[in-house]
C-alpha cells in the first residue's frame, strides 16, 4: 500500500534529483554513491561516508532534517549499509566484533517535538529493513538525551562544543548493552564530540566496543 501511494504521489508531485535532475528521488542513489568521500580527519572508530562540503549532499541532509524529506534516509541507508557490512567483515574477524547493536544518536525531547522525528532513528530503521536481522539488531530507547543542549553546529569553538555535550546522555536498562558491541548511527559528524560523549556513556554502562557510522563529515 505504501509503495502504491508513493507511486501516485510521484506522479502527481514528481521530484527530481538535486544533483543530476533525473526524475525519481530528491537525491538518486547513483549521485549519492559518486559523492566525494569524507577526507577530513576523524577518530579511527568513526566511519563517515561522504564530504559534507559537497553541495548536493549538504542540501539533501538539510532537506531530511529540517524539511522532513524522510525518504532521503532510505537512500542514505542503502550506501551506509554496504559500508557497514564491509567494516563488519574485518571487525568480526580481527576484533571479535560480533552481534552488534544499532543505536541512533538521540535527540533531546524539545528538539524531537520541534522536528517530529529523529533522523538517526530513520537511518537505523532503514538499515534494519535492508538487513532483516542478519547482522545486527536495533535498540532505539537505550541511549537517551534527557536535557536540551545548545545545537552543536552553532558552536564554533571546539572546546565549547566539548563542554556543551558533556553529561548530556544517559543509558536506560544498562543490562541490555552489557558486554555488547555497539554501532552508533548519526547523520553528520563535525568535531566528533557528540559521538565521543555517546561512546563514553555507553562504555561506562558496560558496552564492550563502540564504533560509529555517519552519512557525512
Amino acid at each position: 500500500m505504501k509503495d502504491f501511494l508513493d507511486t501516485i504521489l510521484n506522479i502527481v508531485f514528481p521530484v527530481n534529483c538535486i544533483s543530476c535532475k533525473e526524475k525519481g528521488s530528491l537525491l538518486c542513489i547513483k549521485c549519492l554513491a559518486s559523492s566525494p568521500e569524507a577526507e577530513r580527519e576523524s577518530a579511527l572508530w568513526i566511519f563517515p561516508l561522504f564530504d559534507y562540503r559537497h553541495p548536493p549532499l549538504k542540501k539533501a541532509i538539510w532537506l531530511l532534517k529540517y524539511k522532513g524529506k524522510r525518504k532521503l534516509a532510505d537512500i542514505f541507508a542503502e550506501v551506509m549499509y554496504a559500508r557497514i557490512l564491509e567494516e563488519l567483515a574485518d571487525l568480526s574477524m580481527m576484533e571479535n566484533f560480533r552481534e552488534p547493536v544499532l543505536i541512533p544518536i538521540p535527540l533531546a525531547p524539545k528538539r524531537y517535538r520541534e522536528r517530529g522525528f529523529n533522523q538517526a532513528t530513520l537511518l537505523c530503521k532503514a538499515l534494519m529493513e535492508l538487513d532483516k536481522n542478519e547482522n545486527f539488531k536495533l535498540e532505539k530507547n537505550i541511549l537517551i538525551k534527557p536535557k536540551d543542549t545548545e545545537h552543536q553546529a552553532r558552536i564554533e569553538d571546539r572546546s565549547k562544543r566539548l563542554k556543551n555535550i558533556i553529561g548530556s546522555f544517559l543509558v536506560k536498562n544498562p543490562q541490555t548493552i552489557k558486554d555488547k558491541n555497539i554501532i552508533l548511527i548519526d547523520d553528520v559528524t563535525t568535531t566528533g564530540a557528540t559521538l565521543a560523549e555517546a561512546k563514553k556513556t555507553l562504555k561506562s554502562a558496560g558496552a564492550r566496543k563502540v564504533i560509529a557510522f555517519t552519512v557525512a563529515h
